[in-house]
Order: structure tokens, then C-alpha cells, then sequence
């Protein structure tokens, strides 16, 4: 009896040791799996995907480097080691009283600009009225000589400034179409300008020289661009807002008239901006009126020798061999003075080539402008693919914005009945037939509402 009394002790004993092992082992394992939770994720979860890794458009092909299209002025140490320009388009001296200052806005593509900027000196424009717009975002960068040619927001501020003698203007950050126009306006009425110039950077001018008035003698692009603006300060030419030379490749603006209007829609900011400001101008019985002054071109691409602009033989144009012998300039259309030599017209035919190409490019209008993409690692790098996606998307945009401003697509807002104070008044897509029946309707119920509440009215007060 006691001995089954001791083994009943021991197994009890036992049986308690035996708990207190497997408790503890128990404890054990939970304190290691809240110490190390990833074990016990091992154990009851499946592993996680892989974190997701950039993935990248592929790379643009490379294109040739960007050659300077001047290199007389490349090489240039001053003023005087530049061609001179034809005797024939030599600005006046002394200068003419009237002021005639000239904008031209720039972002990108320095052989453009360059060309333009040649094209107006060369066409009589006295170079101290000439006004470059830096506008590549830059700020500071190309004054201080940071980028490098192959950059497309690339100027030669030293050549412009120093060796061609004009100016620039450097905005404070990038601005759009309808921004920079309104820098324009802000810096001629600073500097008290009644009437300024301003021209498209792809769009190159010639004087024509064998253009001649009546009874009068031959005159430059310029001086024939300070007779239309003289004209535009007859009384009869009432409430006249610009002038057009080709459209607007080279316009005169009355600065005032664009005050008067409240300047450039900044929300509409490239396309359909021009017809906005355009029309609000006529809404305001403004008048644009279109004239000449020489030949104005719409190119996408430029001369590699500049140099032919002041009508040197850079490009080897050769005379007719009989006229050669013969000496007889007279044979070959050149004037006593030297104008409407061979290499002028050689001049216009690249220039009419280069227009008819940038026409018939079925890649569009404007190639030019996203055409280079150097610059990695310079000040203010964008990535050219980028910087023109992102553009595009910004003009098409301002297209939006426009339809909902007047409440159609069309540029015709005038024709369509609209008036200055219909801007955003208007429902959207209202020459609809649908959206006018809409409206009928909306009004007939909206009559017939207030129709039943007048003789709910009536009924209350006769009870």
C-alpha cells in the first residue's frame, strides 16, 4: 500500500515536471517569434514580390553636333573683323528720329536665332535697336558663358552684345508664348516706346532689293519699315493696334492698344493665344492692317555661312561665263550700285528651298525647335524629348482653356456673334443644336415652374 502511495507520488511528480518543460519550450518559442517576427512570417506567409525598379523610354538616337553657322564671326575679335554690311542697307546716320525698337524672343536653337538676328542687321536695322529675349530659363547662365554650343538654350551672348552690337534681355524664368509677348508690352511702356517691332526668331528677312518706289529712290527693309510705321501716326489710321508684315513674323505694335486691352491671356499660353488677343483687339474696334516692307521667310533650318547675307561669295556662286567675259553686269540683273547680285538671289533661292521644306516636312512645322540634346550636366539641363513633351502638352492646354473661355474651338469668335464680355459667360459647345434645344427646354420648364408657383400664389392669397 505504501509503495503504490510512492509510485503515485513519482508519476505525479512527473507528470508536473513534464508541464512545466513543455511550458516553457511554449514561452520560449513566442518570445523568439516577437523578438524576430520575420521568422515567424517565414514560417506562416509567402515571401514578398520584388520592389519594382525604374523602367526607362528607350535612348533618342544621337545626332550630328550642332556646327556654328558664322565662323567669320567665330573667329572674330571685334566689330570691324566682321563683313561689312551692303552700302545699300547701311542703317541711317544719323539715326531716324522716330524709335524703332525690335524684339526678337528666344528659347532655343542658337543657329536660328543667329541667322534672324544676321538677317535684320543685314537688312538696314541699326543694330542698337535690336532686342534678343533670352527666354531659355537659364537666367544668368548664358550671359556668364556656362553652356556650350550643343546645348539647345545655348546663345553667344559675347557675339550678340560685343560683336554684333545688339542687346538682350534676359527674363527671370521661362515664359510662355503669351508671358513673353506681355514682357514685350511691360518693357515698351517702361521705356516710354509708343510703337515697337517684333519678330519670330525662324523667320529670316531680306530686303528686296529690286523694289524701287515710284519716282522715288530704293529703301531697305528697315527704312520701308519706318514709312509704315509713320504712317500708322496719320490721324485716318484711327484706333490702330498693329501692323503685320507676313502675318505677324515681323509685326508693329501701338503699345498702347494692347494696354488698352489688358495684354495677352496668360492662361491661354501658346496656341490660340494669338487669336484670342486678336480678336479681343477687334472686339474693341481696334484695326490690324497688314503691309510690306521686303521679304519675310518661315524657315525651320539654317544657312551654314552666314556670311552670305552681307552678299559675299561664300557659297561660290558662279556667273554666267558669257556675262563673265563680257563684264556686262547689266546681263546678269545687277544694279549700278551692286544690288540683286548673284549671290542675292542665290540668298532668296536657299531661303524659298528651306521655306518650301519646313511647309512639306510631314514631321510638322516646328522640328527646329526640339532639334538638339546636348547639355547634360550644365546649369539648368532639361531633357530635350521632355522638355518638348512637356510643351506640347502645355499647348494643348491652352487650346482647352480657350474653347472653355468662349465656348468653342474655332478662332472665328467674332463671326460666331460674340462679344469682349462673353469671355467665360458662355456654355460650353453652345452652337450645338442639342445643347440649344437643351436650353429650351431648360427655359420652357423653368417657365412653366414659375407659372404653377403664380397661381399657387394667387390661390393662397384669394383663400
Amino acid at each position: 500500500m505504501l509503495l503504490s502511495q510512492g509510485r503515485l507520488r513519482q508519476s505525479i511528480l512527473l507528470l508536473l515536471l513534464v508541464s512545466v518543460v513543455a511550458c516553457g519550450l511554449f514561452l520560449y518559442t513566442t518570445s523568439l517569434d516577437e523578438k524576430l517576427p520575420i521568422l515567424g512570417r517565414l514560417k506562416s506567409e509567402p515571401s514578398p514580390p520584388p520592389k519594382p525598379t525604374p523602367l526607362y523610354k528607350p535612348k533618342a538616337e544621337a545626332r550630328p553636333n550642332v556646327v556654328d553657322n558664322f565662323p567669320r564671326a567665330a573667329s572674330a575679335k571685334s566689330p570691324s573683323d566682321l563683313p561689312r554690311i551692303p552700302p545699300w542697307n547701311q542703317p541711317p546716320t544719323p539715326h531716324v528720329q522716330d524709335k524703332t525698337p525690335l524684339f526678337i524672343g528666344f528659347t532655343r536653337n542658337w543657329r536660328l536665332l543667329q541667322q534672324v538676328v544676321v538677317s535684320y542687321v543685314t537688312a538696314g536695322w541699326p543694330p542698337e535697336d535690336i532686342y534678343v529675349v533670352d527666354n531659355s530659363g537659364v537666367m544668368q547662365s548664358n550671359q556668364k558663358g556656362l553652356l556650350s554650343l550643343q546645348n539647345p538654350f545655348y546663345l553667344d551672348y559675347r557675339r550678340l552684345t560685343k560683336l554684333l552690337g545688339i542687346n538682350v534681355l534676359t527674363t527671370p524664368t521661362l515664359l510662355t508664348f503669351a508671358q513673353l509677348q506681355n514682357f514685350m508690352t511691360f518693357t515698351a511702356v517702361e521705356k516710354g516706346w509708343e510703337h515697337y517691332f517684333w519678330a519670330h526668331m525662324d523667320s529670316p528677312v531680306v530686303s528686296d532689293e529690286e523694289y524701287e518706289e515710284e519716282g522715288g529712290p530704293y529703301k531697305s527693309l528697315y527704312m520701308r519699315a519706318v514709312t509704315v510705321m509713320r504712317q500708322t501716326m496719320e490721324p485716318e489710321y484711327g484706333p490702330l493696334a498693329a501692323r503685320w508684315f507676313s502675318y505677324d513674323k515681323l509685326a508693329l505694335v501701338r503699345t498702347q492698344a494692347y494696354v488698352d486691352v489688358g495684354g495677352w491671356d496668360t492662361l491661354i499660353p501658346f496656341y490660340m493665344g494669338d487669336c484670342d488677343m486678336h480678336e479681343r483687339l477687334w472686339m474693341k474696334n481696334f484695326t490690324i492692317e497688314d503691309a510690306k516692307a521686303g521679304l519675310v521667310y518661315d524657315v525651320a533650318s539654317a544657312v551654314d555661312d552666314l556670311e552670305i547675307f552681307y552678299r559675299r561669295n561664300s557659297t561660290k556662286v558662279k556667273r554666267e561665263d558669257a556675262a563673265q567675259q563680257a563684264g556686262d553686269s547689266a546681263a546678269l540683273g545687277v544694279k549700278a550700285d551692286g544690288r540683286s547680285s548673284p549671290e542675292y538671289h542665290e540668298l532668296l533661292r536657299m531661303l524659298d528651298e528651306m521655306q518650301r521644306s519646313k511647309n512639306e516636312d510631314q514631321r510638322g512645322r516646328n522640328t527646329w525647335q526640339s532639334a538638339q540634346q546636348g547639355g547634360y550636366g550644365e546649369p539648368f539641363y532639361r531633357d530635350s524629348a521632355g522638355f518638348e513633351q512637356g510643351i506640347s502638352m502645355t499647348m494643348n492646354f491652352g487650346r482647352d482653356i480657350f474653347e472653355a473661355k468662349w465656348g468653342r474651338g474655332p478662332c472665328n469668335i467674332r463671326e460666331a456673334g460674340l462679344g469682349e464680355d462673353d469671355a467665360w459667360r458662355v456654355v460650353p459647345g453652345w452652337e450645338k443644336e442639342e445643347v440649344q434645344q437643351k436650353a429650351r427646354d431648360d427655359r420652357e420648364r423653368e417657365s412653366k415652374g414659375r407659372q404653377k408657383k403664380e397661381k399657387e400664389e394667387t390661390r393662397s392669397k384669394g383663400s
